[in-house]
């Protein structure tokens, strides 16, 4: 097929970094199937949207974008819509009835040969949308197999294709996840725990570097039980210093690490291997225990603080985020003195607040009624830890004033910013830095001289 004769595609994500790989080894599929990738859904035959399915606000945004998108059938060029995503595999034939402006909703199982189903939706063939299961009673979903030949061939390019051409790349570490968290339901539409072989993951590292990548974010539902399934839990400790040392990769990154798996070789690991950012993102959801219990989370504030002075012990200025819920069924005004009490203590770089909403197939939707707080209380208690944590992550912010910092320049375009070691990509933050004419991809080592919130001000030096 000529190029003039080429379908394209664009591919529009939503979601977490682990949705950026997903539509990537789409776009690698939908390429090596004769399709041509363009960035402007304006300008594209075809628009897939890979949908976010994770809490309620994620799935508006995701019909709204499917909305905009059919809208694009009117006043652009697109001939289909498709969904695809987690949403799409969570509700399937729900949301197909419910959505007749997308022309077709792809579950996970169309993956693998996404491209000719693309094709037939294009050629008005209709797709029969799954009915949803809970995925920890089917097959689990198996990450993308890489071929370890293939990362000395143009074919490896197959297997996923770069949409983004910034410095940090997620790298996938495996899907799924066993935990049994009574809020959440991802396990449901992901299913079980599925790590990927370290040499898969190594040489599709070595393949990000040849595109120019710096930064490997590695991730998963829960990167502390990388390997349980191959027979070694250990096996993080063992392949943080094989992709630290890939030619061209300057710094590797780990990402959602459950805090009661968090074991102390992987402490020393991330904090002390060359190359590896000291950088721990810990979900702790909540600190007080009986909340925790009611979660099916294990911790209180006693094991998290001394998560964290172990952490600190060997990496002063180490990098901590974290995420909670407040309003969850049966949290008393106590309950949450003990989480701000905590997050007090805790002195973390940047945390992420959610008020407590049921959500479809967890067992925390089923819980009786009398321990659900009504929305204007969640809505209050959100408010008052977000003002809080706003105020502490400043705080920790400005205790970084004239430490040195070595930052990844991602944008030239007003003024040089970068991320320092302790910033995760998108979500933590940024580093202004003065004095510098450097280029995106450049690692500059500067000294932090003010803050604005989390954000760093920082003179190279």
């Amino acid at each position: 097929m000529t190029t003039d004769t080429q379908l394209s595609v664009a591919l529009v994500t939503l979601g977490c970094t682990r949705n950026e790989v997903d539509s990537e080894e789409l776009a690698g599929r939908l390429a090596a199937g004769g399709f041509r990738l363009v960035a402007d859904a304006t300008e594209a035959d075809t628009v897939v949207v890979n949908t976010c399915g994770f809490v309620e606000q994620a799935k508006k945004d995701s019909v709204d974008t499917l909305l905009e998108a059919a809208d694009l059938k009117e006043t652009g060029k697109a001939q289909a819509v498709v969904a695809v995503g987690c949403m799409a595999e969570r509700y399937g034939k729900e949301l197909a009835d419910s959505l007749p402006e997308a022309d077709a909703v792809l579950g996970f199982d169309d993956y693998p040969d996404i491209a000719s189903k693309l094709r037939a939706i294009v050629n008005g063939e209709a797709h029969h949308p799954h009915t949803p299961q809970d995925r920890r009673l089917l097959l689990p979903i198996s990450p993308v197999e890489r071929d370890a030949t293939a990362v000395s061939t143009p074919g490896f390019d197959d297997l996923r294709a770069r949409l983004d051409d910034g410095p940090w790349a997620p790298l996938k570490l495996a899907s799924g996840c066993d935990r049994r968290c009574t809020f959440c339901a991802i396990p449901t539409f992901r299913g079980s725990f599925v790590s990927r072989r370290p040499s898969d993951v190594l040489h599709e590292a070595q393949w990000l570097a040849r595109q120019g990548v710096k930064e490997l974010f590695l991730v998963s539902e829960n990167s502390t039980s990388y390997g349980k399934d191959l027979g070694d839990l250990r096996l993080l400790e063992t392949l943080l210093p094989e992709l630290a040392a890939v030619d061209g990769v300057e710094r590797v990154r780990v990402s959602y690490l459950q805090p009661a798996e968090t074991r102390p070789g992987l402490i020393e690991a991330i904090a002390g291997t060359p190359g590896v950012v000291p950088y721990f993102d810990l979900s702790f959801q909540h600190a007080s225990h009986a909340v925790l219990r009611r979660m099916k989370r294990f911790g209180d504030p006693e094991s998290f603080l001394g998560l964290l002075d172990r952490v600190r012990a060997l990496a002063p200025t180490a990098g901590v985020r974290s995420n909670v819920i407040v309003g969850f069924p049966g949290e008393t005004e106590q309950d949450l003195e003990i989480l701000c009490d905590f997050l007090v203590a805790a002195r973390l770089d940047v945390t992420g607040v959610f008020g407590y909403s049921d959500e479809d197939g967890t067992e925390a939707a089923g819980f009786d009624e009398s321990l659900k707080l009504d929305e204007d209380e969640v809505r209050a208690r959100f408010e008052h830890v977000q003002s809080l944590v706003e105020e502490l992550n400043s705080q920790r912010a400005e205790e970084r004033i004239g430490e040195y910092v070595d930052v990844l320049v991602e944008s030239t375009d007003e003024g040089v910013v970068g991320r320092a070691a302790h910033q995760g990509p998108e979500v933590d933050g940024t580093t202004a830095l003065l004095g510098s004419p450097a280029a995106v991809g450049d690692i500059v080592r500067a000294e932090v001289v003010a803050t604005d919130g989390v954000d760093l001000i920082a003179k190279a030096v």
